[in-house]
C-alpha cells in the first residue's frame, strides 16, 4: 500500500527554495522529522566506529535524511553491484526493500553480509508474485502446451525465489533500463514471453520497443484458476504478463497527464515505465530513474517538468535544479510506504548494533536458491550493450 495525503496545487509547482524554507513548520507533502534530534549524530558516529567494515547502499526512493548516510545511492540493481564491488566491507547495510537486498547477498561474497534495517520494508510488486504462484502457472502453460516455447523474463524487482525460477528455465532478468534488451534475446530463444512481475513494464516495452501489439499481450491473474485465460488465449499470445504492478507507479493516471498539461503549459512529462500504458502513452518522454535523473540534468534552465514516480525523488530532484520548474504528475502525494520503513531509528538501531558486535536482520539467500538466481542475473550482464 502507499500513502496518499492531499497536497495543495501551489506546493507542487513551487521551486524547492520555497519547499526549503517552509521547513520547520507543517508542510503537506513533507515527510516528518525523526522523533529525536540526537538520531543523526548517533548514526553518523556508529558508522565512523565501523569505518570500512560497513558499506550503507541508498536507494533512490528513500528519504533524504537516510540518503544522507548512504555511500553510494542508486537504483536497485546499480546498488547490488555496487555492494559486490566492496569485497572489504563486513557488512552491507541496505537502505531498500527486501529484494533489493536478497539480490545484494547473491552477489557479494560469503564472508559479507547484508543488513535490511527493517524486515517489513518489502515490496508490494513482489509480493504479487510468489514461487508457487509461478510454478503453478508453468504447469497451466505445460497443460495448454506451450511451455516448451516460453522463455521467462523477471524484472529485478522481484524476490530472490522468482529469480531462481527464472534460471531454472533458462530465462533472464532485466532492469527497466534494459527490458527491450531482455525482451529482444528472449524473443531469439523462445516464441513467447512469460514476463514477471509487473504487467506494465512488460506491457510498455513489448508494444513500445518491439512493435508487438497490445492483442499479443494477454495477462495472467495467479488468483484466477488457468490465470483467467483460455488455452487459445495462451497459444495465440506473444506476451504473457504477470498481474503485478507497483503500488506507486499503478496509481497515475491519463487523466493526470491531461490535469498537468492543463495547469502548467509547455510542461514536459516524464514517466516511469512501470507506469500504466495510458499513461505511457500519453507522456512526452518515458524512461528509468536513472533515465528520469539524467534527463533532468541534462534539461535547459526554465522548463518546467512533471514527472510520475515516487515522490521522494521527484522533492529530492526539485531541490537539487532550483532552475527548473518540477512537479509531481499527481495531485496526492505518493510516497513507497515499505520503502519509507527504512528511517533513521531503524538506520542508527542497525549501525550502532553492529558497532557493538550484534549482527541484526541478516538478509541471507539459501545457495540452491542463490545458484540459480545468479544464472539469471548473469545472464542480464551478457545481454548485448549491458
Amino acid at each position: 500500500m502507499s500513502i496518499s495525503t492531499p497536497v495543495p496545487l501551489t506546493l507542487l509547482t513551487r521551486g524547492p527554495a520555497d519547499l526549503s524554507s517552509e521547513r520547520g513548520v507543517e508542510c503537506p507533502g513533507e515527510l516528518p522529522a525523526a522523533a529525536d534530534p540526537a538520531l543523526a549524530g548517533r548514526i553518523a558516529a556508529a558508522k565512523a566506529a565501523l569505518g570500512d567494515r560497513v558499506f550503507v547502499l541508498g536507494h533512490h526512493y528513500q528519504r533524504d535524511d537516510v540518503i544522507a548516510f548512504a555511500d553510494v545511492t542508486g537504483d536497485s540493481f546499480k546498488l547490488a553491484q555496487q555492494a559486490a564491488a566492496r569485497p572489504e566491507a563486513e557488512f552491507i547495510v541496505f537502505c531498500g526493500v527486501h529484494f533489493m537486498a536478497e539480490s545484494a547477498d547473491i552477489l557479494t561474497g560469503p564472508h559479507q553480509r547484508v543488513i535490511l534495517p527493517d524486515l517489513a520494508a518489502g515490496c508490494s510488486m513482489a509480493d504479487m508474485a510468489t514461487w508457487a504462484q509461478v510454478e503453478d502457472a508453468w504447469d497451466v502453460l505445460s497443460d495448454a502446451g506451450v511451455a516448451d516455447s516460453v522463455v521467462p523474463v523477471s524484472y529485478m524487482n522481484s524476490s530472490a525465489a522468482i529469480k531462481s525460477f527464472t534460471g531454472r528455465h533458462g530465462g533472464t532478468i532485466c532492469t527497466s533500463s534494459n527490458a527491450h534488451v531482455a525482451l529482444e534475446w528472449a524473443f531469439t530463444r523462445g516464441e513467447k514471453v512469460l514476463f514477471l512481475p509487473d504487467q506494465h513494464l512488460g506491457r510498455n516495452t513489448a508494444v513500445r520497443h518491439l512493435g508487438i501489439s497490445l492483442d499479443e499481450c494477454v495477462v495472467y491473474d495467479p488468483h484466477k484458476p488457468g490465470g483467467g485465460l483460455t488455452e487459445r488465449q495462451l497459444q495465440d499470445a506473444k506476451m504473457i504478463l504477470w498481474r503485478g504492478h507497483c503500488s506507486v507507479h499503478g496509481r497515475f493516471t491519463e487523466q493526470n497527464v491531461a490535469d498537468v498539461r492543463a495547469r502548467m503549459p509547455g510542461v514536459s512529462v516524464l514517466v516511469h515505465p512501470e507506469c500504466r500504458y495510458e499513461v505511457v502513452d500519453a507522456a512526452d518522454y518515458v524512461g528509468s530513474t536513472e533515465h528520469i535523473i539524467r534527463t533532468l540534468e541534462a534539461a535547459p534552465a526554465g522548463s518546467a517538468w512533471a514527472i510520475g514516480t515516487e515522490l521522494n525523488l521527484v522533492q529530492r530532484l526539485a531541490r537539487m535544479h532550483p532552475d527548473k520548474q518540477i512537479a509531481f504528475l499527481d495531485k496526492t502525494v505518493c510516497y513507497c510506504s515499505t520503502m519509507n520503513r527504512i528511517d533513521m531509528p531503524h538506520l542508527a538501531w542497525a549501525l550502532e548494533s553492529l558497532a557493538a558486535g550484534q549482527v541484526r536482520n541478516v538478509i541471507s539467500v539459501d545457495a540452491e536458491t542463490a545458484r540459480y538466481a545468479k544464472l539469471a542475473l548473469d545472464q542480464m550482464l551478457a545481454l548485448p550493450g549491458i
